[in-house]
């Protein structure tokens, strides 16, 4: 069975299958201006659709963060760090790429498992 969270007709925010759920690349939608607040914005989206799919930050397998520019994986990190399982981190690559919308300077995409 597939379970498709917050769906429209290009994509779904979340998709839960087998056990395993996708996230999609998550963006501050509030507009801030610092790389670091954007950061703790998408973690919080990310949070909220960990929940809905039966997950949270402990059972994530990898993250990929999209910076506008690599300039800001300082301040990115400063978010991070005081949000990621110490206990469980995640396999994480950092990709510096184009963003859709200029004010965006990070982009969030996750893969967790279900908790048990």
């Amino acid at each position: 069975m597939i379970t498709r969270i917050d769906k429209n007709n290009r994509f779904s925010e979340a998709v839960v299958c087998d056990g395993v759920v996708y996230i999609s690349g998550q963006v501050d939608l509030k507009r801030v201006r610092s790389a670091e607040e954007q950061t703790q914005n998408v973690l919080e989206i990310i949070d909220d659709l960990l929940a809905r799919s039966g997950s949270d930050k402990e059972h994530i397998l990898r993250c990929t963060v999209y910076l506008s520019n690599m300039g800001y994986f300082h301040e990115m990190n400063l978010a991070w760090e005081k949000w990621v399982s110490k206990e469980n981190p995640p396999a994480r690559s950092v990709i510096e790429s184009a963003l859709p919308d200029p004010s965006w300077k990070v982009q969030i995409s996750t893969v967790a498992v279900v908790r048990d």
